[in-house]
């Protein structure tokens, strides 16, 4: 695949997924669905190209692609996966455990440093290293008992979301994020 078709896959309609979204809380209107009581199936207005470049910046990085044209073109996050997605620089209650994760995402290098996994990498409940490294990585949506989504930044799996459940699963390698987030656009 050549960059140019990897970098068009990677936009976004944002009309398109917006009126996804919209169908999905008419689909759901009593909120069934997983954590849409949570998201309410809002999406968050998208991101200005300035916005964007200065969290880049700021973490000396470059967000994969799929990922950015989605703030960009659709939403700083809201509507997506399980409790929904975060928005870039949204802030958490700081009792929570995503609050601790989100902060950890902003010390100095963090985001820079190679996500160092390529397979999964079991947690303490499956007999793993319970400090499993998961710099490279930021936090895009909390499952609920303790898991979350994280999008690997830098690193081989760049672009690729994947499921963190530190107490006891490990992490999991999941699909881009395109991939991702469009199987919960598939949802019914």
């Amino acid at each position: 695949m050549t960059s140019d078709h990897a970098d068009c896959r990677a936009l976004w309609d944002g009309a398109a997924v917006r009126a996804r979204v919209a169908a999905m809380a008419q689909e759901d209107p009593r909120r069934q669905l997983f954590g849409s009581s949570h998201h309410g199936y809002r999406l968050r207005p998208p991101l200005a190209e300035d916005t964007i470049r200065l969290f880049e910046q700021q973490h000396d990085v470059r967000l994969p692609a799929a990922y950015r044209s989605f703030l960009k073109d659709v939403a700083d996050g809201g509507a997506g996966p399980d409790y929904g997605l975060l928005g870039l620089t949204e802030e958490a209650d700081g009792g929570e455990a995503l609050h601790d994760l989100r902060e950890e995402g902003r010390r100095a290098g963090f985001l820079s440093t190679p996500f160092p996994h390529t397979d999964e990498w079991p947690g303490p409940g499956k007999g793993g290293d319970a400090t499993y490294s998961v710099e490279g990585s930021l936090v895009i949506g909390e499952c609920g008992c303790g898991t979350f989504h994280r999008l690997v930044v830098t690193g081989r799996n760049a672009g690729h979301v994947w499921l963190d459940d530190p107490d006891w699963g490990g992490l999991t390698p999941g699909p881009d994020f395109r991939d991702w987030y469009s199987a919960w656009l598939a949802t019914t």
